[in-house]
């Protein structure tokens, strides 16, 4: 019997480096398996992993993949552009997924794990809607080209994911972006009240493991990736105010003195972006968790403690 072979696009960002490092670890467990990174550039601190082979190859240049999938068994494609203008998104999120799709079904690629998000669905507020509850309705670059990029992966068979927030080291946007929101509008938002479907990394990566290794596959379809039980804001941020990760919050604003407080400082997140960070976004996401037999973790809350010094340290160095 030989290894389980694995093709990873995305190991040098935030998500796919907590899957390689959980591949790596199933790997030393004893797991029989390999993996092939896919990168531009194979970064010079883990040159060295044992486990891995760096492979160089660019997603916004179909070319560069020619024969990146051959001896595979599962593609993880967890690789994406998250801003960027619209040609930019077009030709890595969209072009880049059928050309390393294509690849992958040319070489006989059994099992296909596809890493999308919860933004397609647009502004919100949304609760507890199943997947596809409401229409998609993305409103960037980013979000309109990666839910192209869901057709041709569930074309080809995938499993896709859609995260909401994302927690954990290597996060630089949900947290940062909560510290500059809490600058200019310094107060429980809406009274802390809106639910949120989080997730921390070393859970995502967990699942997105367990999809592209377990003996039986998951039937191709789009899911909810977040931890089953939603967050409230004040919840979360209470609990960053607790390990020194944000200030303490007092006081409570209705959405609209917010929003008025928002647009009297200036700043980098925008009005949407707060929206998706203080209202409800909330996802149904039970499915995958049982379907995968991968059991979602104490919660993000929870893992936060672990992520807490890097926060710490990259807030400080921003």
């Amino acid at each position: 019997m030989r290894p389980l072979r694995v093709l990873l696009t995305g190991a040098t960002g935030f998500v796919g480096g907590a899957v390689l490092h959980r591949l790596l670890q199933e790997r030393a467990d004893g797991r029989d398996l390999e993996v092939r990174a896919l990168v531009r550039t194979v970064p010079a601190g883990l040159r060295e992993r044992t486990g891995v082979e760096w492979s160089r190859a660019d997603l916004s240049d179909p070319a560069s993949l020619d024969g990146a999938a051959s001896g595979a068994d599962v593609l993880v494609h967890l690789a994406a552009r998250v801003d960027g203008t619209e040609s930019e998104c077009e030709r890595t999120n969209v072009g880049g997924t059928r050309a390393v799709v294509g690849e992958a079904r040319r070489a006989g690629v059994r099992r296909v794990v596809h890493l999308s998000t919860a933004a397609v669905y647009g502004p919100g507020p949304h609760r507890g809607i199943p997947v596809n509850g409401v229409t998609p309705a993305p409103v960037s670059a980013a979000s309109r080209t990666r839910l192209a990029a869901e057709r041709i992966a569930l074309d080809a068979g995938a499993v896709v994911l859609r995260p909401g927030l994302v927690l954990g080291a290597g996060d630089r946007w949900v947290v940062p972006g909560l510290r500059e929101l809490l600058r200019r509008v310094p107060a429980r938002w809406d009274g802390g009240r809106g639910r949120l479907s989080l997730v921390a990394v070393e859970d995502l990566a967990r699942l997105v493991t367990a999809l592209a290794t377990a003996p039986d596959a998951v039937p191709s379809g789009i899911f909810h990736a977040g931890h089953p039980v939603p967050v409230r804001g004040g919840d979360l941020m209470a609990r960053l105010a607790e390990l020194d990760v944000l200030p303490p919050v007092t006081g409570d604003l209705s959405w609209e003195q917010c929003l008025e407080r928002l647009r009297e400082v200036p700043g980098r997140i925008s009005e949407r972006q707060f929206a998706l960070l203080a209202l409800d976004h909330w996802y149904q996401s039970e499915e995958v968790w049982r379907l995968a037999g991968c059991t979602p973790g104490p919660g993000p809350l929870e893992r936060l403690a672990q992520a807490a010094p890097w926060y710490r340290a990259h807030l400080a160095a921003g």
